[in-house]
């Protein structure tokens, strides 16, 4: 899936690590909420309703609740992992 038209770099290179349990940051979950806050602030003060970034945002924020802001990125799977009460490192 990751050469055809669904492909992209994240799932071309932080598909495995996730599946590795692998979430090492290249980016960490607490810079990328502080980004995505920034954005939905500036998206609201111009009037724009960009529900898919808030979803995003909300899962990351989990990572965030649960300590988990020094993780890649990728970890976004633990959030989605415990939210159909998975532990995704014993899978």
């Amino acid at each position: 899936m990751a050469s055809g038209a669904a492909g992209s770099w994240s799932l071309s290179n932080l598909g495995a690590r996730m599946i590795a349990g692998d979430f090492d940051p290249g980016f960490f979950v607490a810079h990328f909420v502080k980004d995505m806050g920034i954005a939905l602030a500036e998206a609201d003060r111009m009037g724009l309703h960009l529900p898919g970034l808030r979803l995003a945002s909300e899962f990351y924020e989990r990572l965030m609740g649960a300590d988990r802001g020094r993780l890649g990125t990728q970890s976004l799977i633990l959030a989605l992992a415990e939210l159909s009460d998975l532990d995704w490192t014993t899978r």
